[in-house]
């Protein structure tokens, strides 16, 4: 009976690949179709040849992407139907369901139905697949009518194949053994805030990627044009889980650190975490807005400014009834310095109007050219540039943490001490911590004005540069044998116009203005209140899916409860959901985390762990100096252990360097950062970089570095353990924090 289920489930998985690559082929097809069309008719033509390909394109990179484990699952239903359960759906030529996509409604039930609430299901079947063959079938038998000992299968277990599985670098989608707690908060509603509180290896992270795809899924005439943003912690992060979207049918999700989220800037990580703690605090967005105020400046006494050697006076009255009408009309700095230079300009006019007319008496000549005499005088735009300068937010920012008359009068309620933190040389690298601040500033000064920004010149110019760009590629293309068939002017404007064809992702990497329509956030504890405000301000629907565990905050600027965190922002626009079993940890690891966390006086949620590991924590207590020698030393042990495993080395200050270095000589290029990959199965990794990931054994090296006592913080100790879902050792030369040993 076994066997003929397995071939039976072999042939029709044979028959679904088969149609898959049936739906590719004609994809390539349209897609080829379209392309040899070229940019020739109309510009409707064009537009509307450009749409289709697009659509092909994203189709064509959805069916490429859910080649793996394309279907997962079979329900058998009272009413004699069989309903296969995959990564998307699939039917014949005629419409015929071949699958159902695991986001529809009727897809709940795998993840729903239990032998008490079998919502018309009578077996469950799991087909677990290895390349495109089904490697094994397990069934859950709902209906007790159904068990009997012919027709009951036994199979490894999804969950538990997929949890003993070994770690590639990559994170795994879990489409297929999502388990009924997760599945309920995955398809709540979209409104408001849903915050997904869960200790470690309880799949917070799953759940989240899983509920963007379900709601691009489900909401996607209302996400297709905002799209969805997802942000994460740390680029090793976002790296790791990279891959589960479009694995999960979806390609058009934007995808962000912390350090990423102000087009053009690239943020290195806040290293000192008093700053930190200062710049997150909501009083930064004051001192920002008093940055921007002293950027209007009044004269203290009258100016005489030359113009075609004529004397014109501007006064101090002028310019403060000229900036106080400017900021009447509501509109941010740069935009509201246009109405300002407008009236300046008109009023210096007007004198040099009266004292050409007073020595041309009689004279009805043409003055208009006057205005742009005054306009373009040196003189005049060195005068209204000092009243009131064009301003980018990095200038704004960068003036105020390096020049300390600036930070003093901007900060009347800092302390010296703190406004010592913030000062910092001129163009010093931009922080994570910096960028809640730009983004403050960008909203608050708006967009330059294009006339004192980019002027004529310097668009003549740019066409120029991209009009000789686009001869020297029909050059090589002509080198090469290739007919163009296009001139250099053609090839410039079809790039422009794809420009604006860009899809809501590209759009949105670009446009720090854009609104989106969902966002999520993973490892949230650790925003700070302006990581707040920036986020919020991106998404004015205040549509989120929040994930984190308040007990592993790390950052001092972050979160100690949720009510704190969110309250300010979202009101009570948010609910509370809470994962209780923690599938990636062995249950010795677990709780040797957990007395570690109660014992330093860390209230943690201790999920239940679902299994219990073959090791129990590993603590090698050394002599002081002899951390990383002793690594070198068992290095070879653990990975012995884990057999091809993913093996991570967590290190704090000095430790970090110093064990990379040492490692790398002995193991050349297998050492990697980040989450590994396939060629590195060793990675040697800081406790915030590791937020997130998972790997087959961890080492601890001097785990005491890692409570931040000072700040009352000890959730790095907390994650370093909480990452292995195998094998745990701790190096110790200074005492080992109480709790870790029974």
């Amino acid at each position: 009976m076994h066997d003929a289920e397995l071939a039976h489930e072999r042939e029709y998985v044979a028959g679904l690949y088969a149609r898959l690559e049936e739906l590719r082929e004609e994809k390539r097809r349209q897609l080829a179709q379209v392309r040899r069309a070229g940019a020739v008719g109309t510009m409707q033509n064009v537009s509307e040849r450009d749409a289709f390909a697009a659509l092909y394109e994203d189709r064509l990179a959805q069916l490429d992407a859910v080649d793996d484990r394309l279907v997962f699952g079979r329900l058998d239903l009272d009413s004699g139907e069989a309903q296969y359960i995959g990564r998307i759906g699939l039917t014949t030529e005629d419409l015929q369901r071949l699958m159902v996509d695991w986001r529809a409604p009727e897809a709940g039930h795998f993840y729903q139905a239990t032998a008490f609430d079998r919502q018309g299901v009578r077996r469950r079947r799991h087909l677990i697949l290895q390349g495109r063959d089904v490697k094994a079938i397990e069934d859950d038998v709902l209906d007790a009518a159904m068990l009997t000992d012919d027709e009951s299968l036994q199979g490894e277990g999804a969950l538990l194949a997929a949890l003993n599985s070994k770690r590639t670098g990559r994170m795994s989608d879990i489409v297929s053994t999502i388990q009924s707690e997760q599945d309920r908060i995955i398809r709540s509603s979209i409104s408001g805030a849903v915050v997904v509180q869960g200790g470690p290896g309880t799949g917070k992270t799953a759940v989240a990627l899983h509920r963007a795809a379900y709601l691009l899924y489900t909401h996607r005439d209302r996400l297709k044009s905002a799209g969805v943003l997802l942000v994460g912690p740390s680029s090793s992060f976002m790296k790791y889980i990279e891959r589960v979207l479009p694995s999960l049918g979806e390609t058009g999700v934007v995808m962000a650190s912390l350090g990423r989220l102000m087009p053009g800037i690239q943020a290195v990580p806040e290293t000192d975490a008093d700053v930190a703690a200062l710049k997150g605090k909501l009083e930064m967005a004051a001192i920002v807005a008093n940055a921007v105020s002293n950027r209007m400046r009044v004269p203290a006494r009258n100016r005489i400014l030359e113009v075609d050697g004529r004397k014109l006076t501007l006064t101090p009255k002028q310019v403060r009834r000229a900036r106080e009408r400017a900021r009447s009309t509501g509109k941010p700095y740069n935009e509201a310095r246009v109405t300002f230079v407008k009236i300046l300009l008109r009023e210096l006019t007007e004198q040099m109007t009266e004292l050409v007319e007073a020595g041309n008496i009689g004279n009805n000549a043409d003055r208009s050219y006057l205005a742009e005499d005054v306009r373009t005088a040196r003189d005049v735009r060195i005068a209204l540039n000092l009243c009131w300068m064009p301003m980018t937010p990095e200038k704004l920012i960068s003036d105020l943490f390096s020049k300390p008359e600036v930070l003093e009068f901007c900060t009347p309620n800092l302390t010296p001490a703190e406004r010592a933190l913030l000062l910092r040389p001129a163009g010093a690298p931009w922080t994570e911590s910096d960028v809640p601040l730009l983004d403050e500033a960008a909203e608050l000064l708006g967009e330059l004005d294009p006339a004192a920004g980019r002027g004529l010149a310097q668009q003549e110019h740019d066409r120029a540069r991209d009009l000789a760009n686009a001869k020297q590629t029909l050059v090589n293309m002509e080198a090469a044998g290739v007919d163009a068939l296009m001139s250099a002017e053609d090839l410039v404007e079809q790039n422009q116009e794809r420009l604006a064809r860009q899809t809501a992702a590209e759009r949105a990497t670009s446009d720090r203005t854009w609104a989106f329509g969902h966002i999520v956030v993973d490892e949230a504890q650790e925003l700070s209140p302006m990581q707040w405000r920036l986020l919020v301000r991106r998404c004015p629907l205040k549509s989120f899916t929040i994930v984190g565990d308040i007990a592993q905050t790390s950052s001092v600027a972050g979160a100690n409860s949720w009510q704190g965190a969110l309250a300010p922002m979202f009101g009570d626009r948010w609910q509370l959901e809470e994962l209780t079993v923690n599938y990636r940890t062995p249950s010795q690891i677990a709780e040797a985390a957990v007395r570690m966390a109660n014992a330093a006086g860390l209230v943690v949620s201790a999920p239940k762990a679902v299994r219990e590991g073959r090791w129990s924590p590993i603590i090698d207590e050394v002599a002081p100096g002899a951390v990383v020698s002793r690594l070198v030393e068992v290095l070879p042990e653990e990975l012995e252990a884990l057999d091809g495993g993913l093996l991570a080395v967590i290190a704090d200050g000095d430790l970090l360097p110093e064990a990379t270095a040492a490692l790398r000589a002995a193991y050349g290029r297998r050492i990697g950062t980040g989450a590994g990959s396939y060629e590195q199965d060793i990675v040697v990794i800081s406790p915030r970089e590791a937020k997130g990931l998972e790997f087959d054994g961890v080492v601890v090296l001097e785990p005491s570095m890692m409570l931040n006592h000072r700040h009352g913080k000890v959730g790095d100790l907390y994650v370093a353990m909480t990452r292995p879902t195998q094998r745990l050792r701790l190096i110790a030369a200074e005492p080992v924090p109480e709790g870790i040993a029974r």
